[in-house]
């Protein structure tokens, strides 16, 4: 209350006026003493809530828990900084580890007891990845490459390269293009041409680069011939993969595989030379280690060009994998796309150091 409203009549409902008529209770009513100016009541000094209070803590406030900045304030705990995060590899490594090792099992067994066995390897991972391309091709593209000449030219093309030589698989191959644009003009003529240019290509990349690993094959040391073809890629994807997880900071190609590194290419190419070297004195007849460092660097270079080529059309596509059906990883398709362009890097050099 202040000093300006002292002397003025009590607003209306201050003082409750009694109804009219009516006398109120107590002693007689003066009416002029309401018109009075009432003194202000004297405010004790101690503290309102009774009770001795401590010096710091000031009057205490009327009803309820003191407020927030009355409390003694304690330090916020500092949290220490997460520690970084390792570097984790993108799949599932138990589950490829085991897969890669049946395969390796499935293919060394076959190689080494019959080669036509192994040849029919070859014609089921040929014809399983054609499936792979073509759905793919038809789910996110809509281009419908026609499977059935494209399998059964697949199929005829390694079996013909084996047989015959490379004059068989090129043979064939022609063959299989010209059922290609046949097959094909049994339904509408719109999407023809992407659909037959699809379907070569799915017969070149596919089943005719992986003829060649039929005609390494055919020599008398045939199979010592395949296994350093397998040994050598194989060397060439962990050389790669253990160096650039390991030490690669420089993006190889960011717009193509953002995972692979220059450290990594290189871990490849000096772990495939080291394996030509050894693979080329002590398995292939009359083989030097000079020679098998010039295959090693061509398995390197060969290899990992087929992975970017695979990743470039997988991001077209706008997928992350072939297919499922090797658990770890990914399809048939992911684990040939650096297989099918160096079979034929192995093949020719072998041929011009060792012969056919």
């Amino acid at each position: 209350m202040n000093d300006s409203s002292w002397g003025a009549p009590p607003a209306a409902g201050y003082w409750r006026q009694p109804d009219q008529g009516a006398a109120p209770a107590g002693p007689a009513y003066d009416g002029q003493d309401a018109q009075q100016t009432r003194p202000m009541p004297i405010v004790p000094d101690g503290p309102a809530n009774g009770g001795n209070q401590d010096d710091d803590r000031g009057a205490a406030r009327p009803g309820g828990p003191p407020f927030r900045h009355d409390l003694p304030q304690e330090p916020m705990p500092v949290s220490p900084p997460p520690p970084p995060e390792k570097k984790r590899a993108g799949r599932d490594l138990r589950a490829a580890i085991g897969v890669g090792l049946g395969l390796g099992v499935v293919v060394v067994a076959s190689l080494f007891i019959v080669k036509a066995v192994f040849v029919g390897v070859i014609v089921v991972a040929a014809v399983v990845g054609l499936w792979e391309l073509t759905s793919r091709l038809d789910e996110k593209k809509g281009i419908k490459a026609p499977l059935v000449p494209l399998a059964v030219g697949g199929a005829a093309m390694i079996i013909a390269g084996y047989l015959r030589g490379a004059e068989g698989a090129w043979v064939v191959m022609a063959l299989t293009a010209l059922a290609v644009l046949v097959w094909r003009m049994t339904e509408s003529a719109e999407g023809y041409l992407k659909d037959v240019t699809a379907g070569v290509f799915a017969a070149f990349y596919v089943p005719f680069l992986a003829t060649f690993v039929a005609l390494l094959l055919t020599p008398d040391d045939g199979p010592r011939r395949v296994l350093m073809f397998l040994v050598l890629t194989v060397v060439s994807d962990t050389g790669a993969y253990a160096v650039g997880w390991r030490f690669g900071t420089h993006k190889l190609a960011p717009r193509i595989s953002p995972g692979k590194t220059r450290e990594g290419l290189l871990g490849a190419i000096a772990f495939s030379m080291v394996a030509g070297a050894l693979c080329m004195q002590f398995l292939i007849d009359d083989g030097v280690w000079w020679q098998g460092l010039l295959i090693g660097l061509g398995v390197a270079v060969s290899a990992t060009l087929g992975d970017l080529g695979e990743s470039m059309i997988k991001r077209d596509l706008g997928i992350k994998d072939m297919g499922t059906l090797l658990p770890g990883h990914g399809g048939i398709m992911d684990r040939l796309d650096s297989l099918l362009p160096t079979a034929p890097v192995v093949w020719l050099l072998l041929v011009v150091f060792v012969g056919s």
